[in-house]
């Protein structure tokens, strides 16, 4: 498996499942979102930068890394996207998110739509405890594993999608909501979407 050198970790739940402790713990920095450094810590490795408003890191890990800190106080972005940016003012353009669901739900929803956003920037994926979340802009071929669970998701209403390689095909279906390309499969180690309009989430759910 190639793992990203750069790694998000925002203050959601912080992973257990081992597919995203192994990007953890395989990248060669990792940067946290403000309050997600105590956990990062807690679990024995040192954050290469915590970013955000910090106005819910512990105060002793604040001062411990206190050259490391970066304060970003204006608050029209989340922490996550304050992370995400400073990745890419510094050109760390390929990152994977870790910790961004499983506490509240308005921003595990709220965190799964900006991937589409942070797509634009650099290469981007999260993954959680049950699976994997991929941005995708344009027609695009995507790995998979014969069997797996697969969802598509529309951030923009409208999007007229074809697949090949799923179930249950879509063949040019305009999705109005988000549940309608939702609980499909994949049939072999690879799925086509050809779609005008999107972008689009796609989920991939671990195998095992």
């Amino acid at each position: 498996m190639s793992y990203p050198e750069t790694a998000i970790v925002a203050d959601g739940k912080f992973p257990d499942h081992p597919v995203p402790v192994g990007y953890l713990l395989n990248a060669k920095r990792v940067i946290c979102c403000d309050g997600a450094a105590d956990f990062v810590v807690e679990f024995g490795l040192e954050p290469f930068a915590i970013v955000g408003d910090c106005d819910s890191v512990n105060n002793k890990i604040a001062e411990k890394y206190s050259d490391r800190l970066y304060r970003i106080s204006e608050q029209e972005n989340n922490d996550l996207t304050k992370a995400v940016h400073w990745c890419n003012d510094r050109g760390y353009k390929s990152i994977v998110i870790l910790g961004a669901t499983g506490k509240r739900e308005d921003h595990t929803l709220g965190n799964i739509s900006l991937l589409a956003e942070y797509a634009k920037l650099l290469s981007v994926r999260m993954i959680t405890d049950s699976g994997i979340l991929v941005p995708v802009l344009k027609k695009s071929k995507i790995e998979s594993v014969k069997g797996q669970q697969v969802s598509v998701f529309s951030i923009d209403p409208g999007t007229i999608i074809t697949s090949s390689g799923l179930k249950y095909p879509l063949k040019e279906m305009k999705l109005k909501n988000w549940w309608q390309a939702t609980l499909n499969e994949a049939e072999g180690p690879f799925f086509e979407l050809d779609f005008q309009g999107g972008p689009l989430i796609v989920y991939l759910k671990f195998t095992d």
